[in-house]
């Protein structure tokens, strides 16, 4: 099978299987001559010869690939091959995906447009996991990957001054839409949360909640004010050669080096900056969610390369089966809650981030963890199904935020973390999760 590739529209490269378990991908001549900012990764610049990968696909290119409940959807609509063969699955998704690559048989029209949603109905609506599942399954093509289920919305520009015009009807995607399930109740109101706690710290992705606290409205970073896509995206999977399975399986000390390959140095101590302030924020929350997938950079060319805004920060930790996870990406070699005064000596070692201003982030977090404070509180009013999933992330968040401040830590002395943080009944202990990685529960006992 052979795709073409489009970068912003543009037909830029040709993707092609090789075998099995093989991929190429190869510049067009023109791209070649005069498009030197039309690569496809910042891994991939460009060049004559081609790219040839030992995996079905370049891990640019599995970085959006649906997996979970959406492939799931996926398979009963286009047949079961779809999840075994990833370039069959891109040739679905490919022209729906974050960033500004689009892939599609060759010849194929780019503009088909994704089905609308209307997102003030959505944040009104039923957001229930029966209602939700069913508009995933009404929006399964669109482009975005993830367990948790997720979908693009394409937006209608009614409002534009070209609304009375034929164009107006084209579709721009905006938002991307995340729901919550069973086992993980009310996860978009935990997100939205703590994305509020980010926002007050570093640049952030803009949330909105539905009122029942069930469905999360991520606002884009990838387009432009129009809505149109402009800015590549590559997340640290596809930046560091990475399977999408393997997002835990790198450490902080490789992401630094991948900044230090691809960002340039004008760009680069503010990148290291937030990249400190996340993993700060990761102890601060009880983020073990925090992995090579969750970590992106955003460029227009190889001279404007950043950090993209912080996206899906949730506390893993108020869930069962996810309460003892370590964090999900490790430094100096180890994953831990507790890693004491190496946790400074790394960041000022690695991102450049002296002690003064470490302490002067951590200040910042603890400040904002208390802002957020009264809005778990009301959330907790508001929801009763939530009340004692906030009471653990409040109970979280006072053990993360004093446990960076603590003497064996930072020492910057005791949190006044404001009445929010008290006056309720301990949270339920959590149900134990007796399964082992690896082990599938298909398999029978001994």
């Amino acid at each position: 099978m052979k795709l073409s590739v489009y970068v912003l529209g543009r037909n830029v490269a040709t993707l092609e299987q090789s075998g099995d378990f093989k991929s190429v991908l190869a510049y067009n001549a023109n791209t070649v001559e005069s498009a030197p900012d039309d690569f496809v990764s910042l891994t991939m610049p460009v060049r004559t010869e081609s790219y040839v990968w030992d995996d079905q696909l370049p891990p640019v290119l599995q970085m959006n690939l649906p997996e979970g409940y959406l492939l799931q959807v996926l398979q009963e609509q286009f047949g079961p091959h779809i999840g075994a063969s990833p370039i069959a699955l891109l040739s679905v998704i490919g022209r729906n995906m974050v960033g500004r690559l689009q892939v599609a048989a060759p010849g194929a029209a780019l503009s088909e447009p994704a089905k609308p949603v209307e997102v003030a109905t959505l944040l009104k609506g039923d957001n229930s996991e029966a209602a939700f599942a069913a508009l995933v399954r009404e929006h399964a093509t669109s482009g975005v990957s993830g367990v948790v289920p997720k979908f693009l919305d394409a937006q209608d520009e009614a409002g534009s001054p070209l609304a009375k015009h034929r164009k107006a009807s084209l579709l721009t995607r905006r938002h991307i839409i995340k729901g919550s399930s069973a086992q993980l109740p009310f996860v978009a109101l935990n997100e939205h949360l703590c994305m509020q706690v980010a926002s007050r710290v570093m640049p952030t992705a803009k949330t909105e909640v539905s009122d029942d606290g069930q469905a999360l409205v991520v606002h884009r970073f990838d387009v432009d004010e129009n809505g149109q896509p402009h800015w590549g995206m590559e997340d640290f999977c596809s930046l560091l050669g990475l399977r999408p399975a393997a997002k835990y399986d790198t450490t902080w000390e490789r992401i630094a080096k991948a900044v230090r390959d691809h960002v340039p140095g004008a760009q680069r101590l503010e990148t290291n900056r937030q990249l400190a302030t996340t993993l700060l924020l990761t102890y601060a929350l009880r983020n073990a969610d925090c992995h090579a997938k969750n970590l992106a950079l955003l460029y227009t060319s190889r001279a404007d390369v950043h950090l993209s805004p912080a996206y899906d920060m949730l506390t893993t930790s108020v869930y069962a089966g996810f309460q003892h996870n370590p964090p999900g990406i490790e430094f100096m070699g180890k994953k831990t809650w507790a890693p004491g005064k190496n946790l400074q000596k790394f960041i000022a070692a690695t991102f450049g981030i002296q002690p003064k201003e470490q302490a002067q982030m951590l200040e910042a977090i603890s400040d904002a963890v208390a802002d957020v404070g009264p809005l778990v509180r009301q959330a907790m009013a508001q929801h009763p199904g939530f009340e004692e999933i906030g009471k653990s992330m409040l109970r979280d968040w006072t053990e993360g935020v004093q446990g960076l401040r603590d003497q064996r830590m930072y020492a910057v002395g005791e949190w006044a973390a404001g009445d929010a943080f008290e006056g309720f009944s301990p949270p339920p202990k959590l149900a134990a999760d007796n399964r082992k990685n690896g082990q599938s529960p298909l398999m029978g006992k001994r």
